[in-house]
């Protein structure tokens, strides 16, 4: 029997924003540059993206290794439309969930992001929903990109443990990716795999009970 968790960690793309690869897929094909779900899936990247997703490389070097992808000329915004277009919509009631679940226990977030997609989230997030910025919602929000490590490596899981003092075994780690789930299983962390279709509101309404 799994000890009932005292903080959680979620994950941002399909637990608390949809994301639509589909869209993104063919906004890529307009420009040129075709097989986007085989260089980034939701499971793995082409290391143009983990580069981005690491803070490694910056917009303007991601957009141009796009126009190299493409073998066309277009410009960064264009690109970045396509690139954002990933983003669908937020899951307002799980955002509202993670809200007041804050005042229960600790609750943390970790995407694994890029800033082109960040700026873009944050404005959604403003125009869409009652909340301005993304990290008040947390006790603290971890971006890969900013981290320098992305999921699921374990030196991000343990990263997040060590600088917020938390018990392996007590904190609940919610991600849609079984990589991601593997990694935080391997060290130590209680985890969920959110499926298609869950919400982590219907799944976790028992953490505000009491």
């Amino acid at each position: 029997m799994r000890i009932r968790p005292t903080a959680a960690i979620f994950d941002f793309g399909q637990v608390l924003i949809d994301l639509d690869m589909e869209r993104a897929a063919e906004a890529f094909a307009r420009l040129g540059v075709s097989d986007l779900e085989g260089r980034f899936s939701l499971l793995k990247a082409d290391p143009v993206f983990i580069r981005l997703e690491l803070g490694r490389s910056t917009p303007a070097e991601f957009y141009e290794s796009m126009r190299s992808l493409s073998g066309i000329d277009p410009d960064d915004r264009r690109i970045a439309q396509a690139w954002n277009s990933l983003l669908a919509d937020y899951r307002t009631e799980s955002l509202a969930f993670v809200d007041r679940l804050r005042s229960r226990m600790p609750v943390f977030l970790f995407s694994n992001t890029n800033v082109i997609h960040y700026d873009s989230f944050q404005e959604k997030l403003r125009e869409t929903t009652p909340y301005r910025r993304l990290e008040d919602l947390f006790t603290a929000s971890y971006f890969s990109h900013e981290m320098g490590v992305r999921k699921p490596d374990p030196e991000g899981y343990l990263r997040i443990l060590a600088e917020n003092g938390l018990e392996p075994s007590k904190t609940l780690f919610v991600d849609d990716h079984p990589d991601n789930i593997e990694g935080a299983e391997a060290v130590g962390l209680q985890t969920h795999r959110l499926l298609a279709g869950e919400r982590i509101e219907a799944l976790f309404g028992f953490l505000l009970d009491g």
